[in-house]
């Protein structure tokens, strides 16, 4: 009897090592079978829908292409912060709209590979085997734009219209001050600044997200058809000048500063969830970037 029991222990204690091992086997990890972060920029490459042009940014910036995807964070800036939050998730992939590195390029100019900030980051970066892909000029060259489509699902304007490039817009009749404070909440931006009439009535809006400059962004204020426009960040000698001398003329013009982070973050969480139409078998989340930005009087840290 007792060695029967023996038996019978042997036995159940063989097939729960199978049961294991067949589980394991069903079940293995992303970092064994994803896809490598090549062939997930191969699927966007595919997906996006514009000719893929020789001369962009939208290269990886670090890591080895052929390492397996764990995870993708989709972000706005590749921050310390963003890197931090991506690296704790597990998500070693990290898809960024602005370049991580302080330059269009990622390769700043005049500053030493030793400058203690640039050469810890690469080394966090190094540490936790991350990779690093910018999805700029093809995100924006879609037809509509990947960040206008975001922002503009955000804002609730997609009735409102009235072209894509430029993105112009008539929303119901509202002032300056309304206006700002409704993409302010809309737009999670706790430092949005304006010039121009607060009380004056608009309702003809132009977008001109990000930093696309002063040429761009007067060009726009020209037009009859755009009464304030809103902008990421701009020069404050250029385009903030002309739309303050506009306002002490008397022109029907105002101008609203979301801050860059904020005015495109939402097209990066349209991005993330683009993604997850093809990108199967690995997490994709959106790991939005803090407004880097507080007010005197504020909370430092406040979105």
């Amino acid at each position: 009897m007792m060695q029967d029991m023996r038996m019978a222990a042997l036995a159940t204690g063989l097939l729960a090592i199978v049961t294991t091992s067949v589980s394991a086997q069903e079940k293995p990890s992303a970092a064994t079978t994803g896809p490598t972060a090549r062939e997930v920029v191969a699927a966007i490459q595919t997906h996006v829908g514009v000719p893929w042009a020789t001369e962009t940014v939208d290269t990886f910036k670090a890591g080895n292409p052929d390492t397996r995807v764990t995870g993708i964070a989709v972000t706005m800036m590749a921050t310390m912060d963003v890197l931090q939050r991506a690296a704790d998730k597990g998500l070693n992939l990290v898809i960024t709209h602005e370049p991580t590195f302080y330059t269009h390029l990622d390769k700043p100019e005049g500053m030493p590979e030793s400058d203690p900030v640039w050469a810890e980051k690469r080394a966090f970066i190094e540490k936790h085997g991350l990779l690093v892909w910018r999805f700029h000029d093809h995100w924006h060259r879609r037809s509509p734009d990947g960040i206008d489509a975001g922002v503009t699902r955000v804002l609730g304007w997609g009735g409102y219209r009235k072209g894509d490039r430029p993105a112009r817009f008539v929303v119901p009749e509202t002032t300056v001050r309304k206006l700002a404070a409704e993409v302010a909440q809309k737009l999670d931006s706790s430092v949005v600044r304006v010039v121009g009439d607060p009380e004056m009535k608009v309702g003809k809006v132009g977008l001109s997200l990000g930093a696309a400059g002063s040429a761009r962004e007067i060009g726009m204020l020209e037009r009859d058809d755009v009464e304030v426009l809103l902008v990421g960040e701009t020069r404050e000698w250029e385009t903030v000048a002309y739309a303050a001398d506009a306002a002490t003329l008397g022109k029907k013009k105002a101008l609203i500063v979301i801050g860059h982070i904020p005015s495109e973050q939402a097209g990066m969480d349209e991005c993330a969830r683009w993604l997850r139409g093809f990108v199967k078998g690995v997490p994709v989340e959106f790991v939005p970037a803090e407004q880097p930005f507080w007010t005197v009087g504020g909370r430092a840290g406040a979105s």
